[in-house]
C-alpha cells in the first residue's frame, strides 16, 4: 500500500488528485498540506512512504521541506509536482533528494504513474523535461546502472516490442515506457531510439 502525502498550495489541485486516486486500491492519501511546515507535521505524524510536493509554497518551500524529510526519513520517496521546468529548479529538487519530477500540466493519469514509479524505487521525469540538463546531477552517480524495471523494458526492446506492446505487457502507461526510454538513453550516454535498440540487441544475451 502506497501511503501518500500531498503538499500543494492550490486546494483545487489537491482535490483533483484526491478524486483521481480515491478509487485506486493501492494508494491511501494519509494527509494533505498547503504549505511546507504543514507537510513536515504530516510526515512526522503519518509516516507516508511517498510525498508529492510543489516547489513554491508558503512558510517553507518544497526544496527545504524535501531536504528536511530526506534527512529525518531517508526511505521516503519524493516526487516534485510543479509548473517550473527550469534547470535550476529541477537540479535543486534532485540535490534535495527528490526521486522524480512531474509538471502540473500533465494528465492526472500520468501523475498516478509517476507516484507508483518512485514508490518502486525508480526515477521518473516528465517527458516534457529536457533530460540533458540533468547531466550535472548524474556525473557523481555510477554510469550505466539501470533499475530492474528499465532492464525489463530493455529486454522487451531487444525482442522488437513497441512502446505500446511493452506498456500492455508490464501493465504501465505508454508515457511511462517512453519516459524510461529517455532516461535509459541518458544514463547509458546514448542518442535516440536507434542507439537504444542497438544497445538492447548487443546486451540481449547478457541480461
Amino acid at each position: 500500500m502506497i501511503r501518500l502525502a500531498i503538499a500543494e498550495d492550490h486546494q483545487s489541485l489537491i482535490d483533483g488528485i484526491k478524486l483521481l486516486l480515491e478509487y485506486e486500491d493501492g494508494i491511501s492519501i494519509v494527509g494533505t498540506a498547503n504549505d511546507g511546515e504543514a507537510l513536515m507535521e504530516i510526515v512526522a505524524k503519518k509516516q507516508p512512504n511517498v510525498v508529492l510536493t510543489d516547489i513554491r509554497m508558503p512558510k517553507m518551500d518544497g526544496i527545504e521541506a524535501v531536504k528536511q524529510i530526506k534527512k529525518k526519513y531517508p526511505s521516503i520517496k519524493i516526487l516534485a509536482f510543479t509548473m517550473f521546468d527550469q534547470t535550476e529548479a529541477i537540479q535543486q529538487m534532485l540535490e534535495a533528494g527528490a526521486s522524480g519530477y512531474i509538471l502540473k500540466n500533465s494528465a492526472l493519469k500520468e501523475v498516478y504513474e509517476a507516484i507508483v514509479t518512485v514508490y518502486r524505487g525508480e526515477t521518473y521525469f516528465d517527458a516534457n523535461i529536457n533530460t540533458n540538463i540533468l547531466n550535472s546531477e548524474i556525473k557523481n552517480k555510477p554510469k550505466g546502472i539501470l533499475t530492474k524495471r528499465q532492464i525489463e523494458i530493455l529486454e522487451l526492446i531487444a525482442q522488437g516490442k513497441t512502446s505500446r506492446e511493452i506498456a500492455d505487457l508490464l501493465f504501465i502507461g505508454i508515457h511511462t515506457v517512453d519516459t524510461h526510454r529517455k532516461n535509459m538513453a541518458r544514463i547509458l550516454g546514448l542518442q535516440g531510439k536507434g542507439e537504444l535498440l542497438r544497445y538492447a540487441l548487443e546486451k540481449k544475451y547478457k541480461f
